[in-house]
């Protein structure tokens, strides 16, 4: 398999970081991405900040590989915005590693070469058949000795309603429906929400971002309301560990979402799992809940209920995914939101996300399937493992090296559907052990 690249699918901050630690091992990378640039789903949130630093955001092997080019690295204690991440780090590293990185080419299928799924003679002896289709409609095939899956799952949030499938009518309702953050600097996109009645939904962090942005509106004019619609039956640990959390910036943005709320500018609606949303004459929508509730005269939803991986183009490639959260078997146990929520997964690596199907992988924001709360540098650890097996150092893949900052936060998120569960405790200290950030739209990151 030699003549063959490894194929790593998107150049985000993952991909490229893949890329890198491939060419540290003398691997030949090609790095295929439908976008036009480096992080070309980081561009779709860029107005958002990161609550990592950027000491947490820059690969060690890609530093290694930009420095000698020129590359400033930029001041660790800073925190970045999307834009600037893509700007200052992302493009700087495509750009060193030049014609290893492709714009313009979605992959579209994975397969064993003359082999489909069911067919086992000979199929490890086959290298990997990628199929690309260009901007352009055209195709190509390439063949590759390996696979690393960083695409993420930007391309996949989740819908609005409370049952993982849209809810009736959230389709028609569209045009009044969001599922980013936001960019109020925009002037235009300041408009549509100052002065109306705006529902954010969803928990996690990029639901606190939106629900901090949207309160300057509000306390500016005050004809905007912002409603809060929350699945689980009580705020719990909402807000996160603010003063305990090891990341600060997550810890602060915990802190203003709740003075939000504290001050009057954000209503909240516990245990509303959205079951349809109506539309009058006007345009204006109604959320119904399964309990019959009915939040109405609503003029914008910012649907942010989290994301789920694209796997219908890996039909061909034999997959072994959990059942619950759509992520490698052995990883699944070590990210499941309802037993982790603080910091207590555990470092991992190439082993715990291989498949059936020898040297393919899932690694990034993709590999934690549907559970959220992703770290940048976990995807850095995952692709070095990955990087090291892939080069036939076993030793290094099986060395994973990882502390993850604790979010101050104990009990999983399955406890918190319910109303008094006690799952608002802060951790205790901090065991050996780390995690990435995506700050940004997901604020879920970084």
């Amino acid at each position: 398999m030699s003549e063959y690249p490894v194929v790593v699918v998107g150049a985000g901050p993952v991909g490229l970081a893949a890329a890198a630690q491939l060419r540290e091992r003398d691997l030949e990378p090609l790095v295929l991405e439908r976008g036009a640039q480096a992080g070309a789903a980081v561009a779709e949130w860029n107005h958002v900040r990161l609550f990592s630093s950027w000491s947490e955001l820059v690969d060690p092997a890609a530093g290694r590989l930009l420095e000698p080019a020129g590359w400033v690295r930029p001041d660790g204690s800073g925190y970045p915005t999307g834009r600037e991440w893509a700007e200052s780090y992302l493009q700087p590293l495509a750009d060193v590693l030049g014609e290893r990185v492709r714009f313009g080419a979605e992959v579209v299928g994975v397969a064993r070469r003359g082999r489909d799924r069911v067919v086992d003679s000979g199929r490890d002896a086959e290298p990997f058949s990628v199929h690309i289709r260009r901007v352009d409609g055209s195709e190509e095939r390439i063949f590759a000795r390996a696979v690393i899956d960083a695409s993420g799952t930007w391309a996949g949030p989740n819908p609005l309603g409370g049952e993982g499938l849209p809810a009736i009518g959230e389709a028609a309702a569209a045009d009044r429906i969001t599922y980013r953050v936001p960019d109020l600097a925009d002037a235009a996109t300041r408009a549509r929400y100052a002065g109306r009645h705006i529902v954010v939904a969803g928990s996690g962090h990029s639901a606190l971002t939106a629900l901090v942005a949207l309160s300057g509106p509000a306390q500016q004019d005050p004809s905007t309301r912002i409603s809060w619609v929350l699945r689980r039956g009580g705020l719990g640990n909402t807000f996160g560990g603010g003063d305990a959390d090891q990341l600060p910036a997550r810890g602060a943005l915990g802190r203003r979402a709740r003075a939000a709320v504290e001050e009057g500018l954000i209503t909240v609606l516990t245990g509303f799992r959205t079951e349809s949303v109506e539309r009058d004459v006007a345009g204006r929508l109604t959320l119904v809940s399964a309990a019959g509730q009915r939040l109405e005269d609503v003029d914008r939803i910012v649907s942010l209920t989290g994301f789920r991986p694209q796997l219908a183009w890996l039909s061909e490639i034999r997959l072994e995914l959990d059942p619950t959260l759509q992520a490698p078997v052995q990883l699944a146990p070590l990210v499941d939101p309802n037993v982790h929520s603080c910091g207590t997964v555990r470092p991992h690596g190439a082993k715990e996300l291989a498949h059936p199907e020898r040297d393919f992988y899932l690694a990034g924001m993709k590999s934690y399937g549907r559970a959220p709360t992703f770290l940048a540098r976990t995807g850095y650890e995952q692709v070095r493992s990955i990087a090291a097996e892939l080069a036939g150092d076993h030793e290094a893949a099986a060395r994973v090296e990882l502390i993850l900052a604790e979010t101050g936060v104990c009990g999983g998120a399955g406890l918190f559907d319910e109303q008094g569960s006690g799952a608002s405790g802060c951790c205790g200290p901090a065991a050996v052990r780390e995690e990435l950030t995506l700050s940004a739209p997901p604020a879920h990151r970084n």
